[in-house]
């Protein structure tokens, strides 16, 4: 039975890009994995980078009695509309679902 719609050759190109794309390049999903990659580090390091350049966080001592919040990173890779590779994304974000409500929403402290 034949589809009275018939798909576009670009779409259908588009699609195909994408897939292989998918298959080349993946997303790690840890440090340990990332950091093997010189393209991972590369966005790790532009991460930092960003953060220290917004003013992001300020380094201080550890407040006695206080619990340190982790963090962790998150790994995406960007893709140009025609399924290009655009490039890789390192976010470093804070843990924060371990902070409890009332007590330490004020104030975070990361390592």
């Amino acid at each position: 039975s034949s589809s009275p719609y018939r798909r576009s050759p670009r779409l259908q190109n588009h699609s195909t890009n994408i897939a292989l794309m998918a298959q080349i390049v993946s997303e790690p999903t840890s440090y340990e994995e990332a950091r093997t990659s010189p393209s991972w580090r590369k966005a790790m390091v532009e991460e930092m980078e960003a953060l220290s350049r917004n003013h992001t966080w300020e380094l201080v001592d550890r407040p006695t009695k206080r619990k340190v919040i982790g963090t962790k990173w998150i790994y995406k890779v960007k893709y140009k509309s025609d399924g290009s590779l655009e490039r890789f994304k390192a976010r470093l974000v804070a843990k924060g679902y371990a902070q409890a409500e009332g007590i330490d929403y004020d104030e975070t402290f990361a390592p």
